[in-house]
């Protein structure tokens, strides 16, 4: 890697071309999530008509988590070497069209392999985004770009439970896989007239001179231990929250008696508000100048996570809704809050030439905790609990019980890295 002087982002790009690319990888983030999710909103009416127990329900998630995963390095690989523009429009038109595809089938396999067209695509999405974002955006912004960015889980994730929970009660389930999948076409055109390749590693004062290789980013990565313990508190952020929220909705519609719409609409107020506030919030936070410091971005991220591992352990807890209401609210939008500074830490503790095979390496990791992990261990764990007599309320609650005092191990990682990062960081980028 070279060292040379970094450039002010102010020469090469204007403030309105910055806000516009971060807007448009927002809303790439947004539909990301919405198709990603909007499967869990759904489990009761599919688990339904296809007749799942609940490890059958979790098993649905499995094909798009699998293939994510699998695709997910070459085609970061691929990004890290080529027009990262084209290749998003390209990602964000399969996945788009897959979901689409997914209101058409008629059974069980049909559905699964839909959804495994959506993870293939879904695999070119974020790391494109992240590389591209992290060259219009120098590192001491990098946490509130990301933030910003990382607005589009909260806004997905009601699009993929309030808007499809309505769509699917009023007009069938497959209904809401049409309603979510069209959009992202749209946007995939957009992306491709509007949006303008940067120059990589332009903001930063190390470049490499090639694009790294896998064992070479995975060796330079396993080297920074703050991107250690930053990447493993991310993943298991991502499997303790969202781990979580998978299975909620039929906890709702078991537990309190209501349809797929009344579910959604009841956690999509909470993903829309607490979540959009959680993020704001943070974005606001990180960019006040004493969080130009990692250390403290580190510091912020265990406070936040241990403090919303207690909600979410009671919110399954209790029996009484309005209390689990009130839980919600304040373990939910903690599983947003760490997603954008998360997401910086990855991008600033890796060299600019390596940047989307890092993001990928991280996401490998989330992913495969949150999306096959978790709900298969609270599917089986549900399964087990209730025996022969079939999956139900009291079995589900159970096994969410046994899954959330995880974010206390997410905390644990998060307050490791802050030991490590300040040289971390100016290895990878050389500042800080």
């Amino acid at each position: 890697m070279a060292t040379q002087n970094p450039v002010a982002a102010d020469s090469v790009s204007t403030l309105g071309q910055r806000w516009y690319v971060l807007f448009i990888m927002m809303l790439v983030y947004t539909i990301s999530i919405a198709d990603r999710y909007v499967l869990s909103t759904l489990l009761g009416p599919i688990s339904e008509e296809l007749n799942l127990s609940d490890t059958g329900a979790a098993s649905l998630g499995i094909p798009l988590a699998l293939f994510y995963v699998i695709m997910g390095i070459p085609l970061s690989w691929l990004t890290d070497r080529t027009n990262r523009k084209k290749l998003l429009a390209a990602s964000v038109a399969a996945w788009s069209a897959m979901t689409a595809l997914t209101g058409y089938t008629r059974g069980y396999f049909d559905l699964l392999l839909a959804r495994i067209g959506v993870g293939v695509g879904e695999a070119g999405g974020t790391p494109a985004c992240n590389s591209i974002i992290a060259d219009y955006f120098p590192a001491d912004r990098r946490s509130m770009a990301m933030t910003i960015f990382a607005l589009g889980a909260p806004i997905g994730a009601w699009l993929g439970s309030d808007i499809a929970g309505l769509v699917s009660t009023n007009h069938g389930w497959r209904a809401a896989f049409l309603v979510l999948g069209i959009p992202g076409i749209i946007l995939a055109l957009i992306i491709l007239v509007t949006i303008k390749e940067p120059k990589r590693g332009r903001l930063d004062a190390v470049s490499g001179d090639k694009a790294a290789t896998v064992m070479e980013t995975l060796k330079f990565l396993w080297s920074q231990k703050s991107a250690v313990h930053g990447m493993m508190g991310a993943g298991l952020s991502a499997f303790w929250g969202w781990g979580l929220m998978w299975f909620t909705p039929l906890f709702l519609q078991r537990t309190y008696g209501m349809n797929e719409g009344e579910a959604g609409r009841l956690l999509g107020e909470i993903y829309l508000i607490g979540g959009i506030g959680a993020s704001l919030v943070t974005a606001w936070v990180v960019a006040r100048p004493s969080y130009a410091d990692p250390r403290r971005i580190a510091r912020l991220l265990a406070v936040v996570t241990a403090l919303g591992t207690l909600p979410s352990f009671y919110a399954y807890w209790t029996h009484d809704l309005a209390v689990a209401k009130i839980m919600w609210w304040l373990f939910i939008p903690t599983i947003y809050f760490y997603i954008g500074p998360a997401m910086a830490l990855c991008q600033n503790l890796a060299a600019p030439n390596m940047r989307a095979m890092a993001i990928a390496i991280s996401l490998l990791i989330a992913n495969v905790l949150n999306l096959i992990v978790a709900p298969g261990l609270v599917g089986a764990l549900s399964d087990y609990f209730a025996g022969p007599a079939g999956a139900d309320a009291d079995s589900l609650r159970l096994a969410q019980l046994i899954l959330a005092p995880s974010g206390f191990w997410a905390a644990w990682h998060y307050w490791r890295a802050e030991k490590y990062i300040i040289e971390d960081q100016k290895r990878a980028v050389g500042y800080v």
